[in-house]
This record gives structure tokens, sequence and C-alpha cells, in this order.
């Protein structure tokens, strides 16, 4: 082997560690960012799951809301109308009297 070949061949070498290298670092980087998606996911579902929770709470809220407005709407009218009664019921003995 002449000395240029050798020369040749070391410089072969090193750049083969060095892309060896590299390679290395990437995979080490492709596993840390897999880790991170895998967290990334995992939240994503919690927060998902939280999110389908508070929805259904935020329904049920408004629902029972809206059952306890018309319940107080109703006593209120109840309460209105029974006063009409009693009004109208004092005119009629006003006017029998």
């Amino acid at each position: 082997m002449t000395e240029d070949q050798a020369k040749l061949l070391y410089a072969f070498e090193d750049q083969v560690r060095k892309l060896i290298a590299i390679c290395n670092q990437l995979k080490q980087k492709n596993n840390e960012l897999e880790l991170q998606l895998a967290d990334a996911q995992r939240s994503y579902k919690e927060l998902n799951q939280e999110n389908i929770t508070l929805k259904v709470k935020y329904e049920n809220l408004k629902t029972a809301r809206i059952i306890s407005v018309k319940t107080d709407d109703f006593k209120g009218a109840k309460n209105r109308l029974s006063k009409l009664v009693a009004e109208v019921e004092t005119c009629i003995k006003l006017l029998n009297e």
C-alpha cells in the first residue's frame, strides 16, 4: 500500500467514524423526541378526558339552572296568581255589599 493510499484510507476511516458518531447522536436525539412525544400524547389524552368531563358537568349545571329558574318562575307565578285571585275576591265582596 502506498503512502497516498494509506492517507486516503485514514481519511476515509476518519469520515466513517464521524458519520457513526453523528448517527449515534441522531439516534439519541430521536429517542429523546420519542419520549417527549409520548409525554405530550399522554398529556393530551388526560386534558381531553378532563375537557369531556368538564363539558358534561357544564351541561348538567346548565340543565340544573334551567330547572331551578323554571321552579322559581313557577313559584313566583303561583304567588302572583294567588294575589290576583285574592284581589278579585275582595272586589267581588265589595260589589256584593
